[in-house]
């Protein structure tokens, strides 16, 4: 009987520290991989057993009450200790297996990570992968993810980082539209050209299209006929013959491949910024994170020298 209480307390106890940190049953079970009724009774078991109230419920939202906050922290501790264990074990086998869990943003999922797994996975069949695409910041230690993809140089002291390639930018058109309208030398002829623009989701602003000219690095904002605030809108437009865009290498490869796109002003691509992979701690040993680091590593640098 004490094995019994103590075993539900204790999934009591990780349903909480899920909950907490996501703020609502339904993240909580979708991270934990079971039903979201499954959560909630074991958080109202818990409250039960404690005789605390541990969130404010109302219709839309869960909030931690004063003890949840003061209990939270403790919660997540033994839900890293639970994933140390874990992952402990996982590195005694050697070989990749299990669950990887990865969090990066749509464009990076869709053009960069996806087109590589079925190579991993014929490389490491045991390994079962699970990508969630979000283009908001995900809490990788509270969330139990094993690796985040992310732009940029990200300071977080629970946290490894490996540069995986530098972000290419550079302008593409369909070979249509340059059969039509001709080819730029130079970025002061853009203007003279139908053009599509991004915009920025996150401030509303139009994109700021760099160039690099000899030492120097140039932005100019096109007045574009076409203005869309997602990427892959960007590609469609351009592929359809709509004009000039700038876009990440990385998403325009397999474009170029298949003759859907061609480079413009190639020498005056700019990088900015660096594709960067992030992973707890805890999951420095994990065989299949390592493995998986290593291989998307190849694929990004493969693409990041793209012309």
């Amino acid at each position: 009987m004490m094995e019994q209480i103590a075993f539900e307390r204790l999934t009591g106890l990780i349903a909480f520290a899920r909950t907490g940190s996501l703020g609502s049953y339904t993240a909580a079970a979708r991270s934990l991989g079971v039903s979201p009724s499954a959560v909630s009774k074991s958080v109202q078991r818990l409250e039960q057993k404690l005789g605390l109230s541990l969130f404010t419920r109302t219709t839309r939202s869960l909030t931690l009450t004063a003890e949840g906050r003061e209990l939270h922290e403790r919660a997540l501790q033994l839900l890293r200790d639970a994933e140390a264990i874990e992952q402990a074990a996982t590195a005694v086998r050697a070989e990749p297996s299990g669950t990887l869990r990865i969090a990066t943003s749509l464009p990076i999922g869709l053009h960069l990570i996806a087109p590589c797994l079925p190579a991993f996975r014929e490389r490491h069949p045991k390994v079962v992968v699970d990508m969630r695409l979000d283009d908001h910041f995900v809490e990788i230690v509270e969330q139990g993810i094993d690796v985040a993809v992310r732009l940029g140089e990200l300071a977080d002291s629970r946290l490894l980082s490996r540069r995986l390639a530098p972000l290419r930018l550079c302008a593409f058109a369909a070979p249509s539209y340059l059969a039509a309208h001709g080819t730029p030398v130079h970025p002061d002829e853009i203007a003279a050209h139908e053009t599509v623009n991004l915009r920025l989701q996150s401030t509303g602003q139009l994109f700021r299209w760099p160039f690099r000219i000899g030492d120097d690095e140039i932005e100019i904002v096109p007045s574009s006929g076409v203005i869309v605030d997602a990427s892959d809108a960007v590609i469609a437009t351009l592929v359809a013959g709509g004009g000039i865009g700038i876009i990440a290498t990385f998403i325009a490869e397999p474009y170029v491949a298949r003759g859907e796109l061609v480079p413009v002003l190639a020498d005056c691509a700019v990088e900015r910024h660096n594709i960067t992979a992030l992973w707890p701690e805890s999951r420095r040993s994990n065989p299949a994170v390592r493995a998986f680091i290593d291989h998307l590593q190849n694929a990004a640098r493969r693409i990041a020298g793209f012309k």
